[in-house]
């Protein structure tokens, strides 16, 4: 099968849903299918097209050796008209690279955006294929959980728009069972058409191996503090102050927090830790995912933290994955789903949203109890290797496809 993936975020951009469809795609070319991608000029996370890429509309690339179609959109960053104007530039231009593209079997829409949706949707009933919705963050109501957008005209219409996106798709995929059944629950979508995509992990990638000590001296990293490796994006939703707290009850304890990553609230959070005077906090810009691997196995555990919100308990962060899979405990602080799978697996210490204290107690008791780390992060290796192996992901996916879409297999 073609299967044509239509997003707005891809390589070499870093984050979590480029890594995520990095890694679909491997699997999806491993199992024989082929794969081809319309995407942006690539500009995540800071708002400005890469300096290799300046100056085209429209670009054929490769990415293992997938043909990747690339158009010009408005970059930006943060939230008001720019992000907008972001967001509907590229739902404009992206026809260009569809028209460039080979009819797929499958269209797969990546949102958010949700606006890009729209255009999925009409280039797939013009080729008479399957549009598949893949839902990686429930907007809007995650944006309106988390007071973002007020209730207004604006909610209105995304919620009108999010409504008809889901009764035209041809199926809707989602990263975890509890937005699975809120669109079935709550927002009426048919049952059989709502699909189960979870985040995996490249278990080949992320896995256990000895500390590079020439790495760490490199990197300027002190030999004498336990590193808590923080690696995902600097966003709103993550509430990272609960970090610096808990950083800030540690001044005194050999710990260095180490937070790598882009995001729209890196600046405030890098700002508050300066005005806080925290000598144990490091921040890094975003590192391609070879480098992370190595620097989780520099760690002594990493850390995953949520604001508290019902809509952010319905997600499974696709940066707690490669903890476990390099056998690293995992430090959370957050509710939901991801809390509930991190207490199955054995494999961390989770605390509730926002609670600095239990969370510097959690990482107090990982440096006093080196054996106690170990084991936790043996159990989360075990766990990703039986259930969250791309492999396993991607092979369930398809045979749901398969179900839902009999004629094309």
């Amino acid at each position: 099968m073609h299967f044509l993936m239509l997003t707005q975020y891809f390589p070499p951009e870093t984050g979590a849903p480029q890594v995520r469809l990095a890694a679909m795609i491997g699997e999806l070319l491993r199992l024989g299918h082929t794969v081809e991608v319309v995407t942006a000029l690539p500009n995540y996370p800071h708002g400005k097209i890469f300096p290799d890429y300046r100056g085209r509309f429209y670009r054929l690339a490769s990415f293992e050796g997938v043909r990747v179609h690339r158009v010009w959109m408005y970059a930006a960053t943060g939230a008001g008209i720019k992000r907008l104007l972001n967001y509907f530039s590229f739902m404009i231009t992206a026809w260009w690279g569809l028209r460039k593209a080979k009819k797929p079997d499958y269209l797969f829409v990546e949102s958010p955006p949700l606006f890009l949706g729209i255009t999925g949707y009409l280039m797939a009933k013009r080729w008479r294929v399957p549009f598949i919705f893949n839902i990686a963050d429930l907007w809007p109501d995650t944006v309106r959980s988390l007071g973002l957008i007020r209730d207004g005209f604006t909610l209105r219409q995304a919620e009108k728009l999010e409504k008809w996106l889901y009764c035209k798709a041809d199926c809707v995929t989602v990263v975890t069972e509890s937005v699975r059944q809120i669109l079935i629950n709550d927002k009426q979508v048919p049952a059989h058409k709502v699909l189960l995509l979870p985040n995996g992990v490249d278990t080949q990638l992320f896995k256990p191996q000895p500390a590079d000590a020439s790495l760490r001296a490199r990197l300027n990293l002190p030999v004498d503090k336990q590193i808590i490796l923080y690696a995902g994006t600097h966003g709103y939703a993550h509430g990272m102050e609960v970090i610096l707290e808990a950083a800030q009850l540690l001044a005194n304890i050999n710990v260095l927090f180490l937070c790598v990553g882009g995001g729209s609230e890196k600046i405030r959070i890098q700002q508050l830790c300066e005005r806080m005077g925290l000598k144990n906090v490091r921040f890094w810009e975003p590192q391609p995912p070879e480098l992370i691997a190595s620097l989780y196995n520099l760690a002594l555990a990493g850390i995953s933290t949520f604001r508290n919100s019902p809509m952010l308990e319905c997600t499974r962060p696709a940066k707690t994955l490669p903890i476990m899979a390099c056998g690293k405990p995992v430090l959370l602080s957050s509710a939901g789903e991801i809390a509930q799978l991190i207490a199955e697996a054995k494999a961390g210490i989770v605390v509730a949203p926002g609670d600095y204290v239990a969370l510097a107690d959690g990482a107090r008791r990982l440096i006093n109890d080196l054996a106690y780390a170990t084991q936790l992060g043996n159990n989360g290796r075990a766990y990703a290797k039986l259930h969250l192996k791309w492999s396993i992901v991607v092979a369930d996916w398809l045979q749901q496809l398969a179900v839902l879409f009999p004629e094309t297999h």
